[in-house]
Protein backbone atom coordinates (compact mmCIF):
# COMPACT_ATOMS: atom_id res chain seq x y z
CA UNK A 1 0.00 0.00 0.00
CA UNK A 2 1.40 3.59 -0.74
CA UNK A 3 2.09 5.66 2.12
CA UNK A 4 1.62 8.65 0.28
CA UNK A 5 -2.07 7.88 -1.02
CA UNK A 6 -3.02 6.38 2.40
CA UNK A 7 -6.24 7.53 4.26
CA UNK A 8 -5.01 9.60 7.14
CA UNK A 9 -7.39 11.29 10.27
CA UNK A 10 -6.28 14.97 10.40
CA UNK A 11 -8.97 15.76 12.56
CA UNK A 12 -10.90 19.51 11.43
CA UNK A 13 -8.94 19.27 7.88
CA UNK A 14 -9.98 15.86 7.04
CA UNK A 15 -7.17 15.18 3.82
CA UNK A 16 -7.73 12.30 2.04
CA UNK A 17 -4.21 11.71 1.25
CA UNK A 18 -0.47 13.23 2.59
CA UNK A 19 0.64 15.04 -0.11
CA UNK A 20 0.73 18.96 0.27
CA UNK A 21 1.84 21.82 -2.25
CA UNK A 22 3.45 24.00 0.42
CA UNK A 23 3.95 27.52 -0.24
CA UNK A 24 6.16 29.06 -2.79
CA UNK A 25 6.24 32.89 -3.19
CA UNK A 26 5.24 33.48 -7.46
CA UNK A 27 5.81 37.54 -7.56
CA UNK A 28 2.81 36.82 -9.72
CA UNK A 29 0.03 39.65 -7.54
CA UNK A 30 -0.62 43.28 -8.23
CA UNK A 31 1.41 45.89 -6.95
CA UNK A 32 -0.88 46.51 -4.34
CA UNK A 33 -1.31 42.67 -3.57
CA UNK A 34 -4.46 41.84 -4.75
CA UNK A 35 -5.16 38.32 -6.88
CA UNK A 36 -4.38 38.73 -10.27
CA UNK A 37 -4.91 36.81 -13.24
CA UNK A 38 -1.41 35.31 -13.58
CA UNK A 39 -2.13 34.01 -9.73
CA UNK A 40 -5.30 32.31 -10.97
CA UNK A 41 -3.79 30.58 -13.81
CA UNK A 42 -0.47 29.52 -11.72
CA UNK A 43 -2.86 27.88 -8.75
CA UNK A 44 -5.32 26.38 -11.74
CA UNK A 45 -2.15 25.14 -13.40
CA UNK A 46 -0.26 23.45 -10.14
CA UNK A 47 -3.74 22.05 -8.63
CA UNK A 48 -4.81 20.35 -11.65
CA UNK A 49 -6.46 17.11 -11.18
CA UNK A 50 -6.96 17.14 -8.00
CA UNK A 51 -3.63 15.09 -6.95
CA UNK A 52 -3.05 18.10 -3.84
CA UNK A 53 -4.79 17.23 -0.58
CA UNK A 54 -4.06 20.32 0.60
CA UNK A 55 -2.83 23.40 -1.10
CA UNK A 56 -0.89 26.11 0.98
CA UNK A 57 -1.68 29.56 -0.55
CA UNK A 58 2.11 31.71 -0.31
CA UNK A 59 2.77 33.90 2.30
CA UNK A 60 0.75 37.05 1.82
CA UNK A 61 1.39 40.02 4.17
CA UNK A 62 -0.82 41.04 6.67
CA UNK A 63 0.16 44.83 6.78
CA UNK A 64 2.38 47.29 4.70
CA UNK A 65 4.95 47.18 7.41
CA UNK A 66 5.02 43.23 7.04
CA UNK A 67 5.04 43.34 2.92
CA UNK A 68 8.38 41.22 2.08
CA UNK A 69 8.99 42.11 -1.71
CA UNK A 70 7.40 43.27 -4.52
CA UNK A 71 4.07 41.83 -6.31
CA UNK A 72 3.79 39.74 -2.93
CA UNK A 73 0.13 38.66 -2.16
CA UNK A 74 -1.73 40.64 0.19
CA UNK A 75 -4.26 40.17 3.39
CA UNK A 76 -3.95 43.37 4.75
CA UNK A 77 -6.85 44.79 4.28
CA UNK A 78 -11.03 44.44 2.77
CA UNK A 79 -10.27 45.41 -0.53
CA UNK A 80 -8.48 41.86 -1.16
CA UNK A 81 -11.11 39.38 -0.03
CA UNK A 82 -13.23 39.54 -3.41
CA UNK A 83 -9.66 38.30 -5.07
CA UNK A 84 -9.08 35.75 -2.43
CA UNK A 85 -12.17 34.18 -2.60
CA UNK A 86 -11.82 33.40 -6.27
CA UNK A 87 -8.37 32.02 -5.64
CA UNK A 88 -10.07 29.80 -3.08
CA UNK A 89 -12.50 28.90 -5.85
CA UNK A 90 -9.80 28.11 -8.18
CA UNK A 91 -8.24 25.72 -6.45
CA UNK A 92 -10.89 23.90 -4.69
CA UNK A 93 -12.42 23.15 -7.55
CA UNK A 94 -9.49 20.53 -8.12
CA UNK A 95 -10.55 18.55 -5.22
CA UNK A 96 -7.98 20.23 -2.75
CA UNK A 97 -8.19 21.76 0.40
CA UNK A 98 -6.83 25.53 0.68
CA UNK A 99 -4.89 27.41 3.36
CA UNK A 100 -3.74 31.29 2.72
CA UNK A 101 -0.28 31.65 4.91
CA UNK A 102 -0.03 34.62 6.69
CA UNK A 103 3.52 37.04 7.16
CA UNK A 104 5.15 39.58 8.41
CA UNK A 105 8.54 40.30 7.10
CA UNK A 106 9.59 42.04 10.28
CA UNK A 107 13.62 42.88 9.82
CA UNK A 108 13.62 40.86 6.52
CA UNK A 109 11.28 43.75 4.79
CA UNK A 110 12.65 45.97 3.28
CA UNK A 111 11.59 50.41 3.49
CA UNK A 112 11.94 51.08 -0.62
CA UNK A 113 9.20 48.17 -0.88
CA UNK A 114 7.20 49.12 2.21
CA UNK A 115 8.10 52.90 2.86
CA UNK A 116 8.38 52.33 6.36
CA UNK A 117 11.85 51.55 8.34
CA UNK A 118 11.65 47.96 9.08
CA UNK A 119 10.92 46.54 12.74
CA UNK A 120 11.96 43.80 14.47
CA UNK A 121 12.30 41.93 18.44
CA UNK A 122 15.80 43.67 18.78
CA UNK A 123 17.65 46.38 16.78
CA UNK A 124 20.38 43.58 15.29
CA UNK A 125 20.80 42.51 12.25
CA UNK A 126 19.17 40.09 10.11
CA UNK A 127 21.15 37.09 9.18
CA UNK A 128 20.19 36.77 6.03
CA UNK A 129 19.45 40.36 4.83
CA UNK A 130 21.46 42.46 6.43
CA UNK A 131 20.57 46.03 7.94
CA UNK A 132 19.23 46.90 11.97
CA UNK A 133 15.60 47.11 11.85
CA UNK A 134 13.89 49.47 14.53
CA UNK A 135 12.64 47.32 17.69
CA UNK A 136 9.21 46.90 18.32
CA UNK A 137 7.45 48.55 21.42
CA UNK A 138 4.64 46.48 23.25
CA UNK A 139 2.02 48.05 22.28
CA UNK A 140 3.28 47.95 18.51
CA UNK A 141 3.41 44.11 18.96
CA UNK A 142 -0.53 44.08 20.04
CA UNK A 143 -0.83 45.78 16.46
CA UNK A 144 1.24 43.14 14.77
CA UNK A 145 -1.02 40.31 16.60
CA UNK A 146 -4.22 42.02 15.32
CA UNK A 147 -3.17 42.36 11.96
CA UNK A 148 -2.89 38.76 11.87
CA UNK A 149 -6.02 37.89 13.32
CA UNK A 150 -7.81 40.44 10.97
CA UNK A 151 -5.74 38.99 8.34
CA UNK A 152 -7.22 35.17 9.23
CA UNK A 153 -10.76 37.10 9.43
CA UNK A 154 -10.55 37.92 6.04
CA UNK A 155 -9.07 34.18 4.79
CA UNK A 156 -12.18 32.28 6.14
CA UNK A 157 -14.66 35.36 4.68
CA UNK A 158 -13.10 35.02 1.46
CA UNK A 159 -13.69 31.03 1.54
CA UNK A 160 -10.60 29.17 2.41
CA UNK A 161 -10.37 25.98 4.71
CA UNK A 162 -7.65 27.37 6.76
CA UNK A 163 -5.01 29.45 7.64
CA UNK A 164 -1.34 28.78 8.37
CA UNK A 165 0.81 31.46 10.55
CA UNK A 166 4.22 32.10 9.25
CA UNK A 167 7.28 31.51 11.78
CA UNK A 168 10.11 30.38 9.34
CA UNK A 169 12.30 31.72 7.19
CA UNK A 170 13.85 34.75 8.96
CA UNK A 171 10.74 35.93 9.00
CA UNK A 172 8.98 38.54 11.99
CA UNK A 173 8.28 35.57 14.26
CA UNK A 174 10.92 33.53 13.77
CA UNK A 175 13.14 36.32 14.40
CA UNK A 176 11.02 36.44 18.02
CA UNK A 177 11.89 33.03 18.23
CA UNK A 178 15.44 32.66 17.58
CA UNK A 179 18.19 34.16 20.21
CA UNK A 180 20.13 35.33 16.76
CA UNK A 181 17.29 38.22 16.56
CA UNK A 182 15.38 38.14 19.91
CA UNK A 183 18.28 39.96 22.34
CA UNK A 184 14.79 41.75 24.17
CA UNK A 185 14.99 41.95 28.16
CA UNK A 186 11.42 42.27 28.72
CA UNK A 187 8.44 39.34 28.42
CA UNK A 188 9.01 38.64 24.57
CA UNK A 189 12.77 37.61 25.46
CA UNK A 190 14.86 35.49 26.91
CA UNK A 191 13.84 31.89 27.41
CA UNK A 192 12.05 29.61 25.09
CA UNK A 193 8.52 30.44 26.54
CA UNK A 194 8.83 34.09 26.53
CA UNK A 195 10.02 33.55 22.73
CA UNK A 196 6.87 32.29 21.75
CA UNK A 197 4.74 35.01 23.79
CA UNK A 198 3.94 36.55 20.49
CA UNK A 199 3.15 33.24 18.59
CA UNK A 200 0.89 32.45 21.44
CA UNK A 201 -1.01 36.10 21.63
CA UNK A 202 -1.01 35.29 17.78
CA UNK A 203 -2.85 32.12 17.71
CA UNK A 204 -5.43 33.17 20.76
CA UNK A 205 -6.08 36.37 18.68
CA UNK A 206 -6.88 34.09 15.44
CA UNK A 207 -8.47 31.24 16.88
CA UNK A 208 -10.64 33.96 18.33
CA UNK A 209 -11.02 35.88 14.80
CA UNK A 210 -12.06 32.59 12.85
CA UNK A 211 -13.51 30.26 15.50
CA UNK A 212 -13.03 26.61 17.59
CA UNK A 213 -13.28 24.77 14.63
CA UNK A 214 -11.12 26.23 12.17
CA UNK A 215 -7.83 24.55 11.35
CA UNK A 216 -5.10 26.70 12.29
CA UNK A 217 -1.44 25.59 10.86
CA UNK A 218 1.69 26.85 11.99
CA UNK A 219 4.67 27.21 9.75
CA UNK A 220 7.81 26.41 12.47
CA UNK A 221 11.64 27.66 12.08
CA UNK A 222 12.78 24.22 13.56
CA UNK A 223 16.49 24.79 13.43
CA UNK A 224 18.58 27.73 12.51
CA UNK A 225 21.74 25.26 11.91
CA UNK A 226 23.88 28.34 13.34
CA UNK A 227 25.73 28.30 16.59
CA UNK A 228 23.63 30.43 19.48
CA UNK A 229 20.90 30.00 17.42
CA UNK A 230 17.23 27.61 17.32
CA UNK A 231 17.47 23.93 18.20
CA UNK A 232 15.33 21.13 18.03
CA UNK A 233 15.09 21.05 21.60
CA UNK A 234 13.73 24.69 21.31
CA UNK A 235 11.40 23.68 18.71
CA UNK A 236 9.67 20.90 20.51
CA UNK A 237 9.23 22.91 23.32
CA UNK A 238 7.56 25.83 21.04
CA UNK A 239 5.92 23.17 19.18
CA UNK A 240 4.00 21.12 22.44
CA UNK A 241 2.79 24.97 23.28
CA UNK A 242 1.19 25.89 20.15
CA UNK A 243 -0.74 22.55 19.87
CA UNK A 244 -1.92 23.16 23.50
CA UNK A 245 -2.80 26.72 22.71
CA UNK A 246 -4.97 24.86 19.46
CA UNK A 247 -2.79 24.49 16.19
CA UNK A 248 -4.17 21.81 14.57
CA UNK A 249 -1.02 21.14 12.00
CA UNK A 250 2.95 21.91 12.66
CA UNK A 251 4.29 22.47 9.23
CA UNK A 252 8.37 22.42 9.63
CA UNK A 253 11.03 24.02 7.67
CA UNK A 254 14.26 25.98 8.45
CA UNK A 255 14.67 29.20 10.67
CA UNK A 256 17.48 31.26 9.85
CA UNK A 257 19.42 28.19 7.12
CA UNK A 258 15.75 29.52 5.19
CA UNK A 259 14.57 26.96 2.61
CA UNK A 260 17.86 24.19 3.10
CA UNK A 261 19.96 22.43 5.55
CA UNK A 262 23.11 23.05 5.67
CA UNK A 263 24.40 20.21 6.87
CA UNK A 264 22.49 17.88 4.48
CA UNK A 265 21.16 17.64 0.86
CA UNK A 266 19.19 14.25 1.65
CA UNK A 267 15.97 14.36 0.04
CA UNK A 268 13.09 15.02 3.34
CA UNK A 269 16.80 17.26 4.40
CA UNK A 270 14.37 18.76 7.24
CA UNK A 271 13.16 15.18 8.34
CA UNK A 272 16.00 15.46 11.70
CA UNK A 273 13.75 18.25 12.81
CA UNK A 274 10.23 16.93 11.76
CA UNK A 275 10.75 13.31 13.39
CA UNK A 276 11.02 14.44 16.73
CA UNK A 277 8.76 17.24 16.88
CA UNK A 278 6.12 14.53 15.28
CA UNK A 279 7.14 12.06 18.53
CA UNK A 280 6.23 15.48 20.42
CA UNK A 281 2.80 16.46 19.36
CA UNK A 282 -0.26 15.37 19.01
CA UNK A 283 -1.24 16.82 15.87
CA UNK A 284 -0.11 16.14 11.91
CA UNK A 285 2.96 17.28 11.55
CA UNK A 286 4.21 18.76 7.23
CA UNK A 287 7.74 17.59 5.77
CA UNK A 288 9.33 19.51 3.42
CA UNK A 289 13.17 20.39 1.75
CA UNK A 290 14.36 18.92 -1.30
CA UNK A 291 11.84 15.91 -1.84
CA UNK A 292 11.88 15.18 -5.77
CA UNK A 293 11.21 11.43 -5.78
CA UNK A 294 7.49 9.70 -4.24
CA UNK A 295 9.53 7.16 -3.42
CA UNK A 296 11.59 8.73 -1.28
CA UNK A 297 8.37 10.30 -0.11
CA UNK A 298 6.83 7.06 1.14
CA UNK A 299 10.36 6.36 2.70
CA UNK A 300 9.80 9.35 4.86
CA UNK A 301 6.62 8.39 5.21
CA UNK A 302 7.04 4.55 6.45
CA UNK A 303 9.84 6.16 8.63
CA UNK A 304 7.34 8.33 10.66
CA UNK A 305 9.31 11.40 9.66
CA UNK A 306 5.97 12.76 9.50
CA UNK A 307 2.74 13.01 8.95
CA UNK A 308 2.34 14.60 5.41
CA UNK A 309 4.55 15.58 3.06
CA UNK A 310 4.87 18.79 0.91
CA UNK A 311 6.50 18.46 -2.70
CA UNK A 312 7.44 22.85 -3.27
CA UNK A 313 10.19 23.34 -5.96
CA UNK A 314 9.70 20.20 -7.94
CA UNK A 315 6.21 20.97 -8.55
CA UNK A 316 7.13 24.94 -9.09
CA UNK A 317 9.41 24.08 -12.09
CA UNK A 318 6.64 20.53 -13.08
CA UNK A 319 3.20 21.41 -12.81
CA UNK A 320 3.04 17.68 -13.61
CA UNK A 321 5.27 16.29 -11.08
CA UNK A 322 2.31 15.61 -8.28
CA UNK A 323 0.13 13.32 -11.57
CA UNK A 324 2.76 11.30 -12.46
CA UNK A 325 4.11 10.50 -8.75
CA UNK A 326 0.62 9.29 -7.93
CA UNK A 327 0.33 7.01 -11.05
CA UNK A 328 3.07 5.85 -9.98
CA UNK A 329 2.28 4.90 -6.73
CA UNK A 330 -1.11 3.37 -7.84
CA UNK A 331 0.88 1.36 -10.40
CA UNK A 332 2.68 -0.51 -7.84
CA UNK A 333 -0.34 -1.46 -5.68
Amino acid sequence: MSYLLTPLSTGALGLSNRLVMPPMATAKAEADGKVSAAILDYYREKSAGGYFSLVIVEHSYIQQAGKASANQLSAADDSVVDGLRALAGVIKSSGAKAVVQLNHAGSSASEEITGIKPVGPSAVVNPRQGGIPQALTGAEIKTVVEAFALAAGRVKAAGFDGVEIHSAHGYLLNQFFSPLTNQRTDEYGGSVFNRIKIHLEVIAAVRAAVGKHYPVLLRLGAGDFTEGGTTVVDSILAAQAFVEAGVDVIDISGGFSGYVNPESTAQGYFSELSAPVKQAVTVPVILTGGITEAEAAEELLAAGKADLIGVGRAVLQDSGWAKRAVEQLYSKQ
